[in-house]
């Protein structure tokens, strides 16, 4: 999903600034799994500017992640990414996608309490977002096996269900959602209050640059 952010004060088109790494590299044992590099994701087809399935943040947030892998490794967990940089020109493929309100396909799986055209107003799709300034991330814990920790619904379901503080999943998915949360914090991390699986570096190096090189 998309958050309310503010508008940028600045784009770099094309040129990915060397602060920018490749995540992997910091956390080892990192499962990638970028939903908007396929089509299995609430617009339903690869989303522009996802060329590779590769995940990229600034070296900070990159480094922070690699402290959050550690702490958790020890608990004989895992992280996992849905999404982490994301181009600008991915934003404005998913307004895109919004404004059509004939296309709903992925309704049942993904906005299924919502029409469609309801996605702006309620704040689940905006027209600029975090993940194009480098620093924020999508994501959640799994085992060492790859199974997913169960945290009530799934990554980017479009509802109240899906907000951190929400109270109508299980007492299991809330514990993971505060685990999760916890972790993050303790690494610099700030919540999203909408999205349980969305977190941003307190201390982002680029707060008012919004970047749109393509991912490869």
């Amino acid at each position: 999903m998309a958050e309310q952010t503010k508008p940028p004060a600045a784009i770099s088109l094309l040129q990915k600034p060397d602060l920018f790494v490749d995540v992997t590299d910091y956390v080892p044992d990192l499962i990638v799994d970028l939903r908007y590099c396929q089509a299995d994701n609430f617009v339903g087809v690869p989303i522009d500017g996802y060329v590779a399935p590769r995940a990229l943040l600034t070296r900070p947030a990159a480094l922070a992640l690699g402290k959050v892998a550690e702490a958790v490794r020890a608990e004989g967990l895992r992280v996992k990414v849905f999404d982490c940089y994301r181009p600008v020109r991915a934003v404005a493929h998913f307004a895109r996608w919004a404004e059509d309100l004939a296309d709903t396909q992925t309704k049942p799986a993904y906005y299924p309490d919502f029409e469609k055209k309801q996605l702006f107003t309620e704040g689940y799709i905006a027209s600029h977002s975090g993940h194009s300034r480098g620093s924020t991330l999508d994501m959640t814990l799994v085992s060492e096996s790859g199974e997913e920790l169960d945290m009530g619904t799934p990554f980017d379901l479009f509802s109240p269900l899906s907000w951190p503080a929400c109270s109508q999943v299980s007492a299991r998915a809330q514990a993971n959602r505060i685990r999760l949360a916890q972790v993050m914090d303790e690494q610099g991390f700030e919540p999203f209050a909408m999205e349980w699986w969305h977190f941003t570096l307190r201390a982002e190096p680029f707060p008012d640059s919004y970047f749109d090189f393509p991912i490869e």
